[in-house]
């Protein structure tokens, strides 16, 4: 059973395995593999700005089932795109290593298969996809539920047990074309994805700052981090500002990601008097770059507020790590410094990177505690230097910033986004055809079947099917059944239950002879009754035909008016006409044409929203179009 890790709510965990199993058995082997792997990504990985932990591999012992193998769990915090450039990492190192197989999951498990869970087979569910999607050779892989190996339907398979079937049958088990389709185009767009998530923008910064972040260009990441989450404890740091005080500051450019430009441009915050930092006013041309400094600031200071002093480790240069040597020639040989001489500007300042990267993710013990960001801060401030007037003269040359319109998204670029996320099918009918083909009698015929049902108590039933058969009930097998249950015993009858039979009795006599005596007059009720409701019902139609309700409904005037023009050529039209002025206004109403119109109108007043007529019709089985008069109004008003 493999141990359980501690999930953090954003972070993901990645594990490296070597083919064939058993083939790590070298002490060496592990430490070797991960050097050459992150040799292999330096170009990528040496200039990018992690949200809150970069990518790192670790060489992991076997333990709990889990063969020994590289990898590590990464926190990215608010930025997404961090976790799915990972899965494009992985991809790229199962890739190039095809000894390598390669997998990943969070805090929500198997994610990807969550972002291709509208084509995944019905067998797969949470409760059994644990250990089953790997990357090899830069293919998804999706291990099937077996039944040759004694495995369980709810079970997850064991990851030797994988490792195994992955080394001996590959093709049997990649994932199926649309599963595959759905994941690489997640991850589509890198390496180039990673300059256009980056964002330049000027900042009004102390000097000390300017010097840090062109040692440390991913240090922002954390500066911006702790003014964001800061509370009142942290502000206290920053009254006065002791180590970037605000009397040396200089406009720099910073690259920030857009996550973290965005998420320093959207806090409002108004600084202390006591920090010293006042801010020009909103309408100064550069009152953007002040603020951006000012927060920034704030950031840089509350992360040294942290650390009292400097940690031992840090003063110890990358050179003197066994590892270094062999990683530095693993950037040689994959030409990471770009036939740059050696001792060039260029070139120390690609080494300078790589150290920094060397640092974050290179092979470390287990027991070594990773240096926090606030001890980095100082450890640079104490090993650089900087020179306040050349910064100022660099600051007069410094690169456009980048346009930070993207902030705000119109509606169009919402309706867009809205419908890549929603799927929809590519191949959808025109709507002039949806309109020729739609019957209009099937709604009127949906609402008169849905009316005629009888409601009970929790509600109206929905007629899905106009031939659903109708339930009977017959009552004579009913109270045998009951007599056969209960026996004949139970159904005595008390000296109150006798009474009341004699007084029925005595009563039903009396109604006897009032039968017999007035037989003939009971036949000849239904009728009169029925021609009296009918006198009654005429005569309310006479006085609704003049109101405001009688003359909105629909009435059969077409058939009306047609047999008016043919008894107007005759001799008494004058009569016909006086009595047609009369019995005009008690026109027979077209049920279903008021229906019909009710409900089209209703579900135009909807305009494409949740409403009662489309969730009646719908609830039916009835998808009305779009109101095609409508929309072309609407589209000739925008012409």
């Amino acid at each position: 059973m493999e141990p359980l890790w501690r999930r953090a709510e954003d972070a993901v965990r990645y594990q490296l395995f070597l083919l064939p199993p058993g083939a790590e058995q070298g002490e060496d082997a592990l430490p070797r593999c991960a050097e050459r792997v992150l040799a292999r990504l330096a170009p990528l990985l040496v200039s990018y700005v992690w949200q809150r932990e970069p990518f790192s591999l670790r060489a992991r012992p076997a333990r709990g089932g889990v063969p020994a193998h590289i990898g590590g769990v990464t926190e990215f915090g608010d930025n997404i795109e961090d976790e799915w450039f990972i899965v494009y990492l992985l991809q790229q190192i199962t890739k190039e290593f095809p000894e390598l197989v390669a997998r990943l999951d969070d805090n929500d498990g198997e994610f990807l298969l969550i972002e291709a869970a509208d084509f995944l087979p019905k067998w797969l569910n949470p409760e059994n996809s644990a250990n089953r999607v790997f990357f090899h050779r830069g293919e998804l892989c999706i291990i099937p539920q077996s039944k040759t190996c004694g495995e369980e339907p709810a079970s997850s398979p064991a990851i030797p047990q994988v490792l195994a079937l992955l080394s001996a049958h590959l093709e049997e088990f990649r994932a199926a074309k649309p599963i595959r389709t759905a994941v690489y185009k997640r991850i589509s767009g890198y390496p180039d994805k990673i300059k256009a998530s980056l964002h330049q923008a000027h900042c009004f910064l102390p000097a000390g700052i300017v010097g840090v972040l062109k040692e440390r260009p991913s240090l922002v990441a954390a500066a911006v981090e702790a003014f964001y989450l800061r509370d009142p404890i942290d502000l206290r740091a920053c009254h006065p500002f002791k180590i970037f005080p605000p009397d040396t500051r200089v406009m720099s450019c910073v690259t920030f990601t857009k996550c973290l430009y965005a998420q320093l441009m959207q806090q409002k915050f108004v600084p202390d008097r006591r920090s010293g930092y006042i801010l020009p006013s909103p309408s100064h041309h550069q009152y953007k770059a002040h603020e951006l400094g000012m927060k920034l600031a704030h950031g840089f200071e509350i992360l040294c507020s942290k650390c009292s002093k400097v940690s031992p480790d840090s003063k110890r240069p990358v050179s003197n790590n066994p590892l270094w040597d062999g990683f530095l020639n693993s950037l040689k040989k994959n030409n990471y410094f770009k036939g740059e001489l050696e001792g060039s500007e260029k070139y120390l300042e690609r080494l300078r990177m790589a150290e920094n990267y060397f640092q974050q993710s290179a092979i470390k013990p287990e027991s070594s505690v990773a240096m926090s960001p606030g001890e980095e801060i100082l450890t640079l401030l104490q090993k650089t230097s900087y020179n306040l007037k050349e910064l100022e003269e660099a600051a007069a040359s410094l690169p456009s910033e980048d346009d930070d319109s993207w902030l705000e998204i119109s509606e169009d670029a919402l309706d867009q986004i809205l419908n890549e996320a929603s799927a929809k099918r590519e191949s959808v009918p025109p709507l002039h055809e949806e309109e020729q083909n739609y019957d209009l009698g099937a709604v009127a015929e949906s609402m008169k079947a849905f009316v005629s049902k009888v409601s009970a108590h929790d509600g109206a039933e929905i007629p899905w099917s106009t031939d659903e058969a109708h339930v009977t009930f017959d009552v004579e097998s009913f109270t045998n059944a009951l007599d056969r249950i209960l026996g004949a015993d139970s159904e005595e009858l008390d000296s109150d239950d006798l009474d009341e039979e004699e007084e029925f009795k005595f009563l039903d006599s009396d109604e006897d002879l009032n039968i017999e005596a007035h037989g003939e007059e009971q036949k000849a009720l239904p009728n009169e009754i029925m021609g009296s409701l009918r006198s009654y019902m005429n005569e309310m139609d006479r006085e609704l035909a003049h109101t405001n309700v009688g003359k909105s409904f629909n009435t059969q005037k077409k058939m009306v008016s047609s047999a008016k023009a043919v008894v107007s050529q005759g001799p008494y039209s004058n009569l016909e006409d006086d009595s047609g002025a009369e019995d005009g206004d008690t026109t027979p109403v077209d049920v279903d044409m008021n229906l019909v119109t009710n409900l089209l109108e209703s579900y135009s007043a909807q305009a494409g929203l949740s409403g009662p007529a489309s969730n009646i019709l719908q609830s039916m089985g009835v998808h009305l179009p779009d109101n095609m008069d409508q929309i072309r109004t609407s589209s000739g008003t925008g012409e």
